[in-house]
């Protein structure tokens, strides 16, 4: 496959970012996904995330793809943040495939990596509900059970923030097998109705003050039936790389968010800049410094994953910083704007709640910093 073919990926989601951009009022206030976006989406070859290289698609690996996935994520946000937190699960899902290549059980696993493959390049987006209450956010905590049902597995348990439910044709999720540790499962999704009939109870609509039109429902698992993943091997041996891709993809929303934030409030600044007050002209420099330092954050983030020097600690690093840049700039963008950012038909105040939101996602602030403290003392 031509390398271009992600410059013309890139080229179509742009279209569509910038055309979100245009409606962004109407977009900030829904509260669900238009499935004509994923649509679109799908037709500019987003999906081709989940796809390697040699079947027509743009996954060269976290190395060489990290970077082009984060710039379509990124692009996105500026348009819509929620349509881009629900797409970047897209290839953050699909790399427990993409990246491993188990010793044992490979030749089960190949065959279902390539059933997968398929369902992307049909047009099937993937998507996670892995997290469950009381679990703070470590999935290896795990109190779902799965129970052999002929050739599949029937789960029961309770998940929440199942983002982009009823876009997502699969979902992944964890379980535990005779109390064995977590392991991984595939739900289709397609066709399911929610009323418990299909194993699939709505528990709660999100309705969320931040991300508000992800559709990250709660759903409670009784009975459902799912596929395991073919290799354990291969599930443990993809976590590193899918511990990098998915806090830079989630770093990147925060990034299309931030450049929108305060591009936007440059220009509303406009001739009133030389005029503001010398506490508004303080919380500004705060606000262009903390934008400076989530860039070179994130920027090195990148690199440390494309020269393969220290990526699970840079990404770790740099989804937090990220993410605690963000949220002090929103708060600090309304001190210099004053009270009419945050009112209903300016973005400043949903972004605030937006980017407070996704601080709190995989890995929540507690799992986040104890990761961190582990990955820094483990270094030499």
């Amino acid at each position: 496959m031509p390398y271009n073919r992600f410059v013309e990926v890139r080229a179509a989601v742009a279209d569509i970012a910038t055309e979100f951009a245009d409606h962004r009022s109407e977009r900030l206030g829904r509260r669900t996904l238009a499935p004509g976006d994923f649509t679109r989406l799908e037709r500019a070859g987003f999906l081709l995330t989940g796809v390697p290289q040699q079947q027509g698609g743009l996954w060269r690996g976290l190395a060489e793809s990290v970077r082009e996935y984060a710039e379509l994520v990124r692009l996105l946000a500026e348009g819509d943040a929620c349509v881009a937190l629900v797409a970047a699960m897209h290839p953050s899902v699909l790399s427990f495939w993409l990246a491993a290549e188990p010793q044992s059980d490979g030749a089960e696993w190949r065959a279902q990596r390539a059933r997968f493959v398929d369902t992307a390049r049909e047009g099937h987006w993937w998507g996670t509900m892995i997290s469950e209450p009381g679990s703070g956010g470590d999935i290896l905590q795990t109190r779902a059970k799965a129970e052999p049902d002929g050739d599949h597995f029937a789960l029961s348990g309770d998940k929440h923030f199942a983002s982009g439910s009823g876009i997502t044709s699969f979902m992944i999720t964890t379980a535990r097998v005779d109390g064995s540790p977590p392991e991984l499962f595939v739900v289709d999704m397609r066709e399911r109705e929610w009323d418990g009939s299909t194993g699939v109870t709505l528990l709660t609509p999100w309705n969320g003050h931040g991300m508000i039109a992800t559709q990250s429902h709660a759903f409670r698992l009784s009975g459902c039936r799912a596929e395991r993943a073919a290799s354990r091997e291969a599930f443990s041996s993809a976590v590193p790389v899918v511990s990098q891709l998915t806090p830079l993809l989630f770093a990147a929303v925060v990034i299309g968010i931030l450049r929108n934030a305060v591009g936007m409030a440059r220009e509303r600044l406009g001739a009133r800049a030389p005029a503001l007050k010398a506490y508004e002209q303080v919380h500004w420099v705060e606000v262009t410094n903390a934008a400076w330092l989530a860039e070179q954050a994130y920027e090195g983030a990148l690199r440390a994953i494309e020269n393969n020097s220290g990526g699970l600690l840079a990404a770790s690093r740099a989804k937090a910083t990220i993410a605690a840049l963000a949220e002090r700039c929103l708060a600090d963008l309304g001190k210099v704007l004053g009270g009419a950012s945050f009112a209903r038909d300016a973005p400043f105040g949903q972004w605030a709640e937006d980017v407070r939101a996704l601080g709190f996602l995989r890995p929540p602030w507690g799992l986040a910093f104890e990761q961190l403290l582990k990955l820094d003392l483990a270094q030499p």
